[in-house]
């Protein structure tokens, strides 16, 4: 089981380490970042900012050299960013943590809501949401606490590791998988099913950016394959955990695993529009378990899809009307 450092001996933890990842992006992107970081209600005791730069060609510390006392700055050679999310688990010291892409930002005055959850309700994890707009409004009400697994039975997992704050605790063992796209996808419904007391509130706390050249993006056509694959291979790995599970946590896991195969099948109908691809992935689908999708009223979209795409004719249907 992999270490992680502790405070020095009669200094108390940080309340949250913030991991800011960072890789050739405009500078000034991160400074405003970490802007959004210090602009909270936290003291300098409560928190701890690692910057991981993942082998950028440009240093950016000349661009946030006002900053450079309120944050821990690490930089590795280029492995990507499932790499430098575990060396930012592996180097931080709060009780809590907090991801963020470095061409993001926090939206203060939410994010204080969430803080505040955190503060005063001993949460395992906090789930807010993301949004492309700088929000200023503040929900009063929020859910919880809850298990993790019942969250997943009740919810739609979003699976963007920056979309809450989590017990460092809680991750035990559990690390992203180098080496492939939406890693994500992969590590949240992991964490959660380790959590005993979730809190979900609306607040829209975490503003994304939604850059042209992202990874989400990238229409390359090695790219997209290699997308897919990674996506698969996710899938699998996550059906071949929910056999070893108990139920509640199987039942749990399954949902997240159904969603994530509709979405699957819908990026291999957009992004490659080719009908004997599709087939091709429908029968390896089939073979391990995972097609058809089950008859389940997880949400309209999902019971849509799922109609549409069971029989050969709805899967061509689909490759038309689809963009």
């Amino acid at each position: 089981m992999p270490t992680t450092p502790n405070p020095p001996s009669g200094e108390k933890a940080p309340l949250i380490s913030f991991i800011v990842t960072f890789y050739n992006l405009p500078a000034h992107l991160l400074d405003e970042c970490l802007a959004s970081i210090l602009s909270l209600t936290l003291s300098p005791e409560e928190r701890e900012i690692i910057v991981i730069d993942d082998g950028s060609d440009d240093n950016p510390l000349e661009a946030i050299s006002d900053k450079i006392d309120e944050i821990v700055y690490i930089r590795q050679r280029n492995r990507g960013l499932s790499a430098a999310r575990n060396l930012g688990i592996e180097a931080c010291t709060g009780q809590y943590i907090q991801f963020v892409d470095a061409d993001d930002l926090l939206n203060t005055t939410v994010y204080e809501h969430c803080l505040d959850i955190t503060r005063h309700k001993d949460p395992d994890i906090v789930v807010f949401h993301l949004s492309d707009k700088k929000e200023q409004t503040v929900p009063q009400t929020y859910e919880g606490p809850m298990e993790g697994s019942e969250y997943m039975r009740r919810n739609n997992l979003r699976a963007s590791a920056c979309g809450y704050i989590f017990r460092k605790k809680t991750l035990v063992n559990l690390r992203f998988t180098c080496g492939i796209l939406h890693e994500d996808e992969e590590f949240t419904p992991q964490l959660f099913l380790r959590a005993e007391r979730v809190f979900s509130t609306s607040a829209k706390a975490y503003y994304y950016r939604d850059r042209h050249h992202s990874i989400t993006r990238e229409d390359d056509k090695q790219w997209v394959l290699k997308r897919l694959s990674d996506t698969r291979g996710v899938l699998y790995r996550l059906a071949e955990m929910a056999d070893t599970l108990p139920t509640a946590d199987r039942e749990a896991l399954h949902r997240r695993i159904d969603q994530l195969t509709m979405d699957y099948l819908y990026n291999v109908i957009t992004l490659t529009h080719n009908g004997r691809f599709l087939e091709k992935c429908v029968e390896e689908l089939t073979q391990k378990g995972l097609f058809p999708l089950p008859d389940k009223a997880y949400t309209q979209k999902y019971k849509w899809f799922r109609r549409i795409s069971n029989s050969r004719q709805g899967r061509r249907l689909l490759c038309m009307i689809l963009k």
